[in-house]
């Protein structure tokens, strides 16, 4: 597993200071993990008095005033990936301190885990040095912020790491102030899957057994290659050739390398497909449709 990057970390010593540390691009250990952590216990040294004199409940992920709000993660939608094209994955949200907040400081993590410390999956919003943080002035206390991360199924990702994960982000106030909540947003990363529909024969006379197959695969992200969803419940549905509306004409459930087959009777021209639901680690697909021509 790697966790990219270069992470920017944030101390406070009098005036605010920005300086960066440089994570290997193949690390995958605690130093790559723990970017984020590093750089919050940086902000807290920098208010030690201060932390000091709180209880620590609470106040891990917060000094002063400094507020993140309406995260939106890849558009509100899941982040999906086959087996080999890498995306980026885009993290909007807005940022708020009496004093404004400073334009270069804000960064994130992306994870799979209970915590950055601890997490076994996931990507940093910065790459080889080069930050992708942009963030835009609203008014004197709010900017409207956006970081980018890039995540590599062959590099970033094993099958383990599909589901939900967590958008840890960091930023601060131009007087010293922070927010960085680890668990700041949830969202899921899941396999690319692809489903198939193939009706025989064809042409078929009226009142005749159609055999319909198919078959449901996903990214295997351990190999980078497709392999079978097994056991997996998908619908057999059937659209009239004059009408524009599925229906759902019975379940099939995908054998132990995918593959789905069952029969039906020919009772009209029309198209036949499969439909899967999706499941917490694979995205909904539904199958091109298959003509078929009754006489």
């Amino acid at each position: 597993m790697r966790i990219r990057a270069t992470a920017a970390a944030v101390t406070v010593s009098g005036a605010l200071a920005l300086t960066a540390f440089a994570v290997p691009a193949q690390a995958d250990g605690d130093s790559a993990r723990s970017a984020f952590a590093q750089a919050k216990a940086e902000l807290k040294a920098g208010h030690a008095t201060a932390f000091s004199a709180r209880s620590a409940a609470g106040d891990d992920d917060q000094y002063g005033d400094t507020a993140i709000s309406k995260i939106v993660i890849n558009g509100g939608k899941d982040v999906v990936l086959g087996t080999t094209k890498a995306t980026t994955v885009k993290v909007t949200f807005q940022a708020t301190d009496d004093s404004g907040i400073d334009a270069k400081s804000p960064f994130g993590v992306l994870y799979h885990g209970a915590d950055v410390a601890s997490s076994d999956a996931g990507t940093v919003s910065n790459e080889d040095g080069e930050t992708t943080t942009s963030c835009k002035t609203v008014n004197a206390t709010t900017s409207n912020c956006t970081l980018t991360f890039p995540l590599d199924p062959q590099f970033d990702l094993r099958n383990f790491a599909a589901g939900k994960w967590k958008a840890a982000i960091l930023v601060v106030g131009k007087d010293g102030d922070f927010s960085a909540p680890e668990n700041a947003k949830t969202f899921s990363v899941k396999r690319y899957a692809k489903l198939s529909t193939n009706a025989t024969p064809e042409p078929i006379a009226k009142g005749k057994t159609l055999t319909v197959k198919g078959a449901l695969t996903r990214a295997n992200w351990d190999t980078s290659k497709y392999a079978g969803y097994t056991k997996q419940k998908v619908t057999l549905q059937f659209r009239k050739k004059t009408s524009s509306n599925y229906t759902t004409l019975k379940t099939v459930t995908s054998d132990t390398k995918g593959n789905l087959s069952t029969t039906v009777k020919a009772s009209a021209d029309g198209y036949f497909r499969y439909k899967f639901a999706g499941t917490s680690t694979t995205p909904a697909v539904t199958s091109t449709s298959d003509f078929v021509d009754v006489r």
